[in-house]
């Protein structure tokens, strides 16, 4: 995939993630979708799984994402794009900025695997 048609992608889907809706996110994903991030302690298999993470996930955090850096895979369709997050409780008022990354394996222009990186100390301030 080129660097632009990843840009676009990348954007639809913090687009999406940004709207907090669970089923514009979702749509994002694969039927199978393997989602890994630092809060989900483990693999998150399938959409129907990624459902209920998300689900849970909105509900206990407001989270808005700003594409910073795009970088494609030179022998798969995917990428790996940096980015910044502004985070906060639910109901809160006290806001963390955090930087991060997304490594993607797309099938198509959905995303069949997603790994997420970055430091969760940075949320220990507002627990």
């Amino acid at each position: 995939m080129d660097e632009k048609k990843l840009i676009e992608l990348s954007e639809r889907i913090l687009e999406a993630w940004n709207s907090q809706d669970v089923a514009s996110v979702v749509g994002c994903y694969t039927a199978d979708v393997l989602y890994r991030d630092p809060n989900t302690r483990g693999s998150v298999n399938g959409a129907e799984a990624m459902r209920r993470y998300l689900n849970k996930l909105f509900a206990a955090w407001k989270m808005h994402w700003a594409l910073r850096e795009v970088y494609p895979l030179a022998e798969t369709n995917g990428g790996a794009f940096l980015w910044r997050a502004s985070i906060s409780r639910a109901g809160g008022e006290k806001t963390v900025e955090v930087e991060g990354m997304d490594l993607i394996i797309l099938e198509g222009d959905l995303i069949k695997r997603n790994d997420v990186y970055f430091d969760r100390a940075a949320l220990a301030q507002l627990l």
